[in-house]
């Protein structure tokens, strides 16, 4: 697990200080199973870059600039972000919103340049913001007007209007892309969008076994129950583990005899649980019919139709 986020204020200037993720917490590709396309897709447009920066300058491209992650809940988004500047050796600042913002005017814009700076000076970089619809939501969603100043702000670092930001890269990560002003997804900007999909089987099954591995457990079989948790989010199969342990305990307090997690209790478990991820593709569902008239959200469209034909062979349509 990554460091939790902390408000360190300097009391004088009043401003955040932002502080690199420990490199104890530091994680590669290898770290990440499954999700080989995704992998590849990363490796080319933005791990390349900084690892073979020559090349790419012939080429009149640089290292850095913005990608937004999007996908479904607790499906890994700050995880992979945290795997991308372990591949390209760069600082990692995890950034929550609430570090960002600052009920006193003026405040947050001393925020985000405290955070560029920072960057600019222990550079290679990845920032990383989540929830980035909270800062970039449409103009037409926002409720505070007051934001306009530090959305102007947070844009004008991002275009290096007075600074370099080569080998600086920022993430930002949102469930809900389509809330994200089309400013924030402008050329320089956050224009690279990556889907970031639930796990894999294969990714699955590397979940079961990070979660269980540490727990009293009987003989499982992890591909078993990878197999039957299609469309489950990590966070999904954490949330079943962590219900599967407490029935178990139950049972140990009953009964005071010791008792091991089976493969049956997970089962029985999976049974009676509904993976969290289909209620946001059912919501994306009427984004990708409606309102992909430039394509943003082909990836999705491709990843939903290859779910479909999927369950179709399973029940014997195709």
């Amino acid at each position: 697990m990554a460091e939790p986020l902390k408000n360190k204020v300097d009391e004088e200037a009043g401003v955040c200080l932002f502080e690199p993720l420990s490199e104890k917490y530091k994680i590669t590709f290898e770290a990440i199973g499954g999700l080989e396309a995704l992998k590849k897709q990363a490796s080319m447009k933005i791990i390349q870059p900084f690892k073979n920066p020559e090349l790419f300058k012939k080429f009149k491209k640089s290292a850095g600039g913005g990608i937004l992650l999007y996908g479904p809940p607790g499906c890994g988004k700050s995880y992979f972000a945290r795997a991308i500047a372990g591949e390209c050796n760069a600082s990692f600042y995890n950034i929550g919103i609430d570090q960002i913002l600052d009920m006193y005017v003026g405040n947050s814009e001393k925020n985000i340049k405290a955070l560029f700076d920072t960057a600019r000076a222990n550079r290679p970089t990845v920032i990383f913001i989540d929830e980035i619809d909270a800062l970039g939501r449409k103009r037409e969603l926002l409720r505070h007007t007051n934001m306009t100043s530090t959305i102007n702000a947070f844009l004008a670092q991002m275009d290096g209007v007075e600074s370099d930001n080569e080998n600086i890269l920022i993430i930002g990560a949102t469930n809900a892309p389509w809330d994200v002003d089309s400013a924030f997804r402008r050329t320089g900007r956050f224009d690279r969008i990556f889907f970031v999909p639930p796990p894999d089987e294969e990714a699955r099954e590397q979940i079961f076994s990070l979660y269980l591995h540490e727990l009293p457990i009987g003989k499982l079989n992890y591909n078993t129950l990878a197999a039957q948790t299609a469309n489950y989010s990590g966070a999904d199969i954490h949330g079943l583990i962590d219900r599967v342990s407490e029935k178990v305990i139950e049972d140990i307090l009953e009964t005071e005899k010791e008792c091991l997690i089976e493969e049956t209790h997970l089962e029985e478990e999976i049974v009676h649980s509904k993976p969290t991820t289909m209620e946001w593709f059912a919501m994306a569902k009427n984004v990708v019919e409606y309102a992909n008239e430039n394509g943003i959200y082909d990836e999705l469209a491709h990843y939903m139709h290859n779910e479909m034909n999927k369950k179709s062979k399973k029940m014997g349509f195709l």
